[in-house]
């Protein structure tokens, strides 16, 4: 297992929660990271993207605003800060690890999966 996400749990509506996500085997040290999710019944998205320096993010519309993505690279950890959630936001999340050094949004151009850590927000 090289990334493993945690921190899900159940929320109120407005509540914050953090994820985390481990980098066992340093699959990220030069690679941008993200952060997907997937409702029951829909398509996995793009929730939030960053550069391999942390320098670059990148969010969706719904994130914008409301999530943050953050890395600590001497950790080898990615972390989603999610405040304001309300119940669409509820998913299983996945951290993913990019083989490109650059944020992106396109699902194709991540290598390296988690198993997901499920979020609900009851209303």
């Amino acid at each position: 297992v090289q990334l493993v996400e945690s921190g899900g749990g159940l929320v109120q509506a407005g509540g914050s929660l953090r994820l985390s996500c481990a980098d066992s085997r340093r699959t990220s040290s030069n690679n941008a990271m993200g952060w997907f999710r997937q409702a029951p019944g829909k398509e996995r998205e793009f929730v939030a993207a960053i550069a391999w320096r942390g320098m670059n993010t990148y969010y969706s519309d719904s994130a914008k605003g409301r999530f943050t993505i953050s890395r600590d690279s001497s950790k080898n950890t990615l972390y989603l800060q999610m405040n304001s959630l309300g119940p669409e936001d509820t998913a299983v999340y996945y951290c993913a690890t990019s083989r490109y050094s650059s944020a992106s949004a396109n699902m194709n151009d991540y290598i390296y999966w988690g198993q997901g850590t499920q979020v609900t927000v009851s209303s």
